[in-house]
């Protein structure tokens, strides 16, 4: 049963990345073009998604269990730190210049184009980096609650 939700959640996630635009490099560079064309139609999008988290997010905090009975891993920092900021810096640096975030790049993967793949495969080394140094320093990177 698990499987089966997670397939679900997955397509329904993927279809709501390609219905909204998402998985279109040139229309999220659009969106971050402040100083220049700027098409604020993505804007819908992450309001959206903030909207429904603000709603969910202390919903799910106060349950011990996932709906399936997994745990519920839910970040445990609360402060915005320089580790934060420069996490956040990274990620819109990179989204900036590729026109790809992880959701809409793994949609894209099928494709079989070379740019989301080399984004993909610089993602994951990007990641792979990050689990070393967070080894390396001892810093959890979650809890379950």
């Amino acid at each position: 049963m698990r499987l089966v939700m997670a397939l679900l959640s997955g397509l329904v996630f993927g279809l709501g990345l390609i219905l909204s635009g998402m998985t279109d490099p040139s229309k999220v560079l659009g969106f971050l073009d402040l100083a220049g064309n700027w098409d604020p139609s993505l804007a819908f999008v992450m309001g959206g998604a903030v909207l429904i988290g603000s709603f969910v997010f202390p919903f799910a905090a106060k349950r011990p269990k996932a709906f399936l009975g997994d745990a519920m891993r839910l970040p445990t920092a609360t402060k915005i730190d320089l580790r934060l900021a420069l996490g956040g810096v990274t990620f819109g640096v990179g989204w900036g210049l590729a026109g790809y975030c992880p959701g809409p790049v793994l949609a894209l993967l099928a494709q079989g184009d070379a740019k989301p793949w080399l984004f993909f495969l610089a993602m994951l080394a990007g990641m792979a980096i990050f689990e070393v140094l967070e080894r390396m320093n001892g810093t959890p990177k979650h809890k379950a609650i």
